[in-house]
C-alpha cells in the first residue's frame, strides 16, 4: 500500500524583507513541513514568529526569497501571471478580521460570487446557484444576500468570508486566525463550522493561530514557530500530552485551564522579555535569551529540528532521545 502524497509540501522556505542599508528582516528562515490531504495543520506562535508570513507565502500572497512550495505536486514557488491565477482556484484564504476583509460598498452576494467571476467559473446562472448553496451551507438566509457587510454581526461576517473562500471548491484553505476577533461563544460556532466542512468536504486547512486552546479542537498536527523557525512539530496528541520545547510549554501555560483538557507537563512557564531583533540575529538558539532552561551551548550553537519520537520533531539541546523515548533534561 502506497502512502498518499501530501497536498502541500514546503521545503526550506525563506522569506526575507530588505529594509535598507543592507539590513534584512528574517521573517521566515528555513521552514519545512508537509500537510496531508484532508487534515488541518496549525502554525502557532507569538506575533512576529513568522507564522502568517509562512502561510501567505504558501498561497503566494507573500513572495518567497528561496525554498520550494509544492501544491498537489505542482511547484508554485515561481508561478506568475495566468498560471498563478489558475492555481488560485485550489487555494483560498479566510482572513482574520471579518470587518476589514469584506468590501463595505459591495452586497454580500457579490462578495461571495467574486472569486467565481474573477476565475471565470461557470455561467451567471451557475454562479448564482453556487452563491445560494454557499449561503445555506454557512447558515445564512437567502434574503440576506442583498445586504451590505455592516448589516451583519462579526460572526455572520466571518461566515460570509468562509463562503467566499469555499466558492471555487479549493483543495487548501489558509485560516488566518479566523476566530481571534470574535467573542468566545461565536468562536466555538465558527470552529464547529470549519470542522464540519473539513469532515464533509474533505478540506485541507493551514491554520494560523497564537492560541493553542483554539488549535486543539480542530488541528491534526501543530508546528510551533519562534522567530522564523519551527522549534517543535508534533501531532495534536503528542503536543498536548508531552510538549518538549520550553517555548511550546510556555505557550500552553498561557492558555486558560478551562480551555485545555489537561496540563501533564508540569509547572507553568512564564516568559520574560521580548523576542530578539529579527534583523541582527545572535548565534545560538533564538529562544535562549528568554528560556529559563538555557545552558551555555544554547547561546553558541543553534539546535536543529530532529526527530524526538514517532510523532514529534524538536529543536532543543535540552531534549535527548533514549530507546526511542524523548525526554527534557
Amino acid at each position: 500500500m502506497t502512502m498518499q502524497s501530501p497536498l502541500l509540501k514546503v521545503a526550506d522556505l525563506k522569506v526575507h524583507f530588505p529594509i535598507g542599508r543592507g539590513s534584512v528582516v528574517h521573517a521566515v528562515d528555513g521552514v519545512s513541513f508537509e500537510v496531508q490531504r484532508g487534515t488541518a495543520f496549525a502554525l502557532v506562535g507569538e506575533s512576529g514568529s513568522g507564522k502568517t508570513t509562512t502561510a501567505m507565502a504558501c498561497v503566494r500572497l507573500a513572495e518567497p526569497t528561496s525554498g520550494q512550495i509544492l501544491l498537489d505536486g505542482q511547484d508554485i514557488t515561481a508561478l506568475s501571471g495566468a498560471r498563478l491565477r489558475e492555481s488560485r482556484r485550489q487555494m483560498q484564504v479566510i482572513f482574520q478580521d471579518p470587518y476589514a476583509s469584506l468590501n463595505p460598498r459591495e452586497r454580500v452576494a457579490s462578495i461571495v460570487r467574486r472569486p467565481l467571476e474573477l476565475m471565470q467559473i461557470g455561467t451567471a446562472a451557475q454562479r448564482q446557484a453556487r452563491v445560494d448553496e454557499l449561503f445555506e451551507m454557512v447558515g445564512l438566509r437567502p434574503e440576506q444576500q442583498t445586504l451590505f457587510p455592516h448589516q451583519f454581526s462579526g460572526g455572520q461576517r466571518q461566515r460570509i468570508g468562509i463562503a467566499r473562500a469555499l466558492a471555487t471548491k479549493p483543495a487548501l484553505i489558509v485560516c488566518d486566525e479566523p476566530v481571534s476577533a470574535l467573542d468566545v461563544a461565536i468562536q466555538a460556532q465558527i470552529l464547529n463550522l470549519l470542522a464540519k466542512f473539513k469532515r464533509e468536504l474533505a478540506l485541507t486547512y493551514l491554520f494560523i493561530s497564537h492560541d493553542l486552546g483554539v488549535v486543539q479542537h480542530l488541528c491534526d498536527e501543530v508546528a510551533v514557530m519562534y522567530l522564523g523557525r519551527i522549534v517543535e512539530r508534533a501531532s495534536r496528541k503528542a503536543l498536548f500530552t508531552k510538549p518538549l520545547h520550553p517555548y511550546t510549554r510556555a505557550l500552553l501555560s498561557a492558555v486558560p485551564s478551562a480551555r485545555l483538557t489537561a496540563r501533564p507537563w508540569g509547572e507553568p512557564i512564564k516568559l520574560q522579555g521580548e523576542p530578539p531583533d529579527p534583523i541582527n540575529l545572535a548565534a545560538g538558539c533564538r529562544f535562549a535569551g528568554r528560556c529559563p532552561f538555557a545552558v551555555e551551548r544554547c547561546h553558541v550553537e543553534e539546535p536543529q529540528l530532529l526527530e524526538a519520537g514517532a510523532e514529534t520533531m524538536v529543536a532543543c539541546h535540552r531534549v535527548a532521545v533514549h530507546n526511542g523515548i524523548a525526554e527534557f533534561n
